[in-house]
């Protein structure tokens, strides 16, 4: 939002220069972006001067040699010009040896084609101050010879570039903003006057009928007899100064208004309204409107509308329709000022794709008490510029949908919250500065907050205010005390920096992603109930309606932005939290999750193998290692939403582990193309326990050679491989005990097939013993081979011959 600084000065009287303004309003919480000067630099040597006569060029034909009178006290000067369109009299500007002009161009004596120039005679873009270089700039008022340009051109302006946080649409407003500065250097507001009206007659429309509740406040006046024309130059500089284009003076009038207020108006060309009332109403589905930016727009029932007998004239809160705009032949007009739901508009400015300043203010919840007042603000314009005669009441359709409220508060409660001893003086200092209404003594107060300042609501917001608007700045030096910090991590950041550490290595890219997501993104992949859960109850926008149930759908957005971008990164990883649905109760988890293309290999000199399931299971086992969770019991992933059936597998127990590739629908939803592998596990944070981590002890090596034995079970073909490996370990252990130890046991080998019978398979182990202290023996290597067979036999498992 565009905010001048010389419009500001007509409601504060502002002492403080714009470079200083700049500094405060971000103190003020009103992020300044942009500063940009408007109209001419100080400029030195720069004069008006007047051309005494012109002789052609000696040695070129589209060159004159001109004396040029630029001082009342000075000879005229020699000055060779290329320029036709002036004459002998006119008077222009001139740039004497040693102006600098834009771009750092500095004009000095010099010779052209022979002929000694002494200055430069200046067209309008040379000096910025338009577009034509076709010629000279001719001043057509005649101002006195030999004075300056910024005389001849004063005035000039400063443009504040304003973001604002959402819950501050009071300061969308010339006036918004110098309620904040006068109440930060303790100066006065000055409001336009706004005159009460109490007319006579007919008006030009006989009601206004609301049938939506996204409605509750509307109020339209007629008025008779307008003369459309240009706006006047003061109307015309102010809107310019903010970035609009003056159109006439009633559609001006309602712009300056807006951007003066924060107050949305809309005039209506009384003769196009059909059946003489006007509907506020939602709009069909499939309704057609096409809007002042000459765009045919087609509506739903989600949106409301601005009709008359016949047709939608307005989208509500947005932007009007050519069918109903002022132009050259309107004489009557009907001025609409209302209350629209902010999320109506807001949604309705989504789905269209359409943001204009009404509806930037209206889903920001404009001030309902601005309605009236500043509607009647816009007649008084709209008579005194377009002339014309306010005939027959106001209509007025519901009432304000909230007015000013109080808030109790104390001034130890002021010190309390802010951690020094401001006196109850001060406080009520600021809240006056700030238009709030203060009541009470004896360090109790009711303080009575405007219905401008919506956001202000709580006595902590009465706080803020103060410390906002008293400044920082005077907060009094303290020592600082601390309480001292625990050495160690909590558990979960431990966990968590060690998982960073892990999958960085790995070639990963961290994200970080808002834990809110689009409800009808997760509608796709989750259920009712869970959706229902998770939902917000307030939701600021609709992009940020529900709490995330996954990290997997934010890295797809990572992987597919990066794609667009022809960016590098293929693997991406995130920590953070996730919310599950458990018996229809909402539960915070923790999760690590990451994502890699399996079809994107990166051009090197030698292409590396293409990961498959394998690794991405093997990279969730080793971020479950940390955790301290062994990934056992894996399953086949079937009837899950992000993952394709048959191609993927879970694990529960400490831990929900999931890897493999992800759903070919899912990756469609994200405009993905390809195979997508990932992995994730999801974990309760109280179960990792808390306190210092005991340091690891170093554990020898043995210095003799470590003896293998292999063995072949049948099992049945569904049994998981790692289900048998597990069984087999536990059983090795149990015959070994202590007398050596099991270094490792692992399949190396499935077979499937003839001498087996129909539904088994055949799986090959290796099992490695290791002895500390000595060179194991066969014999006592075989006994403890041939035990470990009796045991897994006894567990029901058969041996292959």
């Amino acid at each position: 939002m565009k905010i001048s600084y010389n419009w500001l000065k007509e409601y504060v009287p502002l002492t403080a220069t714009p470079e200083e303004v700049a500094e405060v309003l971000p103190m003020l919480g009103l992020e300044v972006e942009e500063v940009e000067k408007l109209g001419l630099p100080p400029f030195q040597n720069l004069v008006v001067g007047e051309v005494l006569s012109r002789e052609q060029h000696p040695d070129a034909d589209r060159l004159g040699v001109c004396m040029v009178k630029t001082s009342p006290d000075e000879e005229p000067r020699q000055i060779v010009c290329g320029a036709t369109n002036y004459k002998v009299g006119d008077r222009i500007l001139v740039a004497l040896p040693g102006c600098v002009l834009p771009g750092d161009f500095e004009i000095k004596v010099g010779k052209l084609r022979g002929v000694e120039s002494h200055g430069m005679m200046c067209s309008a873009k040379e000096l910025g101050l338009g577009d034509d270089h076709s010629g000279l700039l001719i001043l057509e008022q005649r101002p006195e010879i030999g004075m300056p340009i910024n005389e001849v051109f004063s005035g000039g302006d400063t443009v504040f570039e304003i973001e604002l946080t959402a819950n501050r649409g009071d300061c969308l407003s010339h006036i918004g903003v110098a309620r904040d500065l006068a109440a930060y250097f303790g100066l006065s507001v000055k409001l336009p006057p706004v005159e009460g009206y109490a007319p006579e007659g007919e008006q030009l429309i006989s009601a206004v009928e609301v049938t939506t509740p996204d409605c509750p406040y509307y109020t339209a006046w007629s008025i008779r007899g307008v003369k459309i024309a240009p706006s006047p130059a003061w109307l015309k500089e102010r809107i310019e100064a903010v970035g609009l284009r003056p159109i006439n003076n009633v559609v001006d009038v309602t712009n300056y208004v807006l951007m003066e207020t924060g107050q949305p108006l809309h005039a209506f060309d009384a003769k196009k309204i059909k059946g003489g009332k006007l509907i506020v109403r939602q709009a069909a589905d499939g309704e057609k409107i096409t809007t002042l930016d000459e765009k045919a727009r087609t509506l739903d029932s989600g949106m409301m509308v601005i009709a008359d007998a016949e047709r939608p004239l307005v989208v509500a809160g947005v932007m009007g329709s050519l069918d109903a705009e002022v132009d050259d032949a309107t004489t009557d007009i009907v001025l609409e000022s209302a209350w629209f739901r902010p999320g109506s508009v807001r949604g309705t400015a989504r789905k269209l794709n359409l943001s204009t300043d009404s509806s930037y203010r209206f889903a920001r919840d404009v001030d309902p008490a601005g309605v009236d007042l500043w509607g009647r603000r816009a007649l008084e314009l709209i008579l005194s510029l377009a002339g014309g005669e306010l005939t027959g009441a106001r209509i007025t359709h519901g009432e304000p949908p909230r007015g000013d409220r109080e808030i109790a508060i104390t001034g130890d409660y002021v010190r309390e919250v802010c951690g020094y001893r401001p006196s109850d003086e001060d406080i009520i200092k600021v809240f006056t500065r700030l238009g709030f209404t203060v009541r009470g003594s004896e360090g109790e107060y009711t303080v009575t907050v405007p219905s401008f300042r919506p956001e202000v609501d709580r006595p902590i917001d009465l706080v803020e205010e103060f410390v906002r608007v008293n400044g920082t700045a005077n907060i009094p030096a303290a020592a600082v005390s601390v309480h001292g910090l625990h050495r160690e991590d909590a558990p979960l950041a431990a966990f968590n920096h060690r998982a960073q550490d892990l999958l960085s290595a790995r070639g990963y890219h961290e994200c970080c992603h808002y834990s809110l997501v689009d409800g009808d993104v997760l509608t796709k992949w989750e259920s009712a109930e869970a959706e229902s859960v998770l939902s917000l109850a307030n939701p600021l926008t609709s992009e940020m309606s529900h709490l995330r149930a996954s990290l997997i759908p934010g890295l797809l957005n990572a992987l597919r932005l990066n794609r667009s971008h022809g960016n590098a990164p293929r693997r991406f990883f995130e920590t953070g939290r996730v919310f599950k649905s458990e018996k229809g109760a909402l539960k915070e988890m923790a999760s690590v999750a990451f994502v890699l293309a399996v079809d994107e290999p990166e051009r090197a000199w030698k292409t590396p193998e293409a990961p498959d399931f394998y690794a991405a299971k093997a990279l969730v086992e080793e971020v479950a290692a940390l955790l301290g969770a062994n990934a056992v019991g894996w399953k086949l992933a079937d009837g899950l939403s992000l993952w394709q059936n048959g191609h993927a597998a879970t694990a529960t127990g400490k831990a929900s582990l999931a890897a493999g590739l992800l759903s070919i629908d899912l990756l469609k939803a994200n405009d993905l193309d390809g195979l997508v592998l990932a992995g994730e596990i999801v974990f309760a944070p109280e179960r990792l326990k808390g306190g210092a981590s005991k340091p690891a002890a170093f554990q020898p090596f043995s210095d003799f050679p470590g003896t293998e034995r292999d063995l072949a079970l049948v099992v049945d073909a569904t049994e998981p491989a790692e289900a048998v490996r597990a069984a087999l370990d536990k059983a090795a252990r149990k015959v070994v005990g202590k007398a050596f130890s099991v270094d490792a046991v692992r399949v190396f080998d499935v077979y499937q097939g003839k001498g087996l019978e129909e539904g088994k398979k055949s799986l090959a182990l290796s099992l490695k013993f290791r002895a500390d202290d000595r060179t194991l023996k066969d014999k006592e290597v075989n006994d403890a081979f041939e035990k470990i067979q009796r045991s897994m036999v006894q567990a029901g498992y058969s041996l292959r011959s």
